[in-house]
């Protein structure tokens, strides 16, 4: 953090703000203090007659690797509309969500996705300014050794693990790549 978002001043400091019991950014000229929260992802398992959806990045990071189509949610939508906006902006497909599939924690680079299960209406899929390449895969054919993030490694383990399972699914990656 540069300045202070309510009064521009540089005069920024951490420190842990009365009764708090975390390290923040406080303003030493005006006492407001800057509270920073994680960036939530959304996104899909696309899946299709057992086949699973997989974007190649044509964007950092991870360009040129495979990944679920996941985004930052964007204010003003809710975390279904995120979802079905991230598969459409990297797929060009529309899909149906089923039920939230998998919340995944990275607490190091601040972020939680959020993951849905979405069946795909029809297989229209085509690159996109944000994906090189979109294919289905198999679960034998799965690029388990080019996959960009472990969120979506997880979440297709877990999809493998039981298809037809409708709960949701925890998990939590302190450090990687990610």
């Amino acid at each position: 953090m540069n300045y202070c978002s309510h009064c521009g001043s540089k005069n920024l400091k951490r420190s842990i703000p009365q009764d708090d019991n975390r390290l923040r950014y406080v303003c030493a000229d005006c006492d407001t203090i800057h509270y920073e929260n994680p960036n939530m992802v959304v996104g899909c398992l696309p899946v299709y007659h057992g086949k699973i959806l997989l974007a190649k990045r044509s964007i950092e990071p991870r360009k040129g690797f495979w990944n679920l189509p996941c985004g930052f949610l964007e204010n003003g939508e809710t975390v279904q509309e995120g979802a079905l906006r991230e598969v459409e902006e990297e797929t060009g497909v529309q899909v149906t969500l089923k039920h939230l599939h998998t919340i995944y924690n990275l607490p190091h680079a601040k972020q939680v996705y959020l993951i849905f299960l979405a069946e795909m209406t029809n297989t229209d899929f085509h690159p996109t300014t944000e994906s090189e390449e979109v294919a289905l895969f198999a679960p034998e054919d799965i690029p388990w050794k080019e996959m960009a993030f472990s969120s979506s490694a997880f979440a297709i383990n877990k999809y493998l693990e039981a298809p037809q399972e409708s709960s949701t699914h925890f998990g939590t990656f302190y450090k990687g790549r990610d």
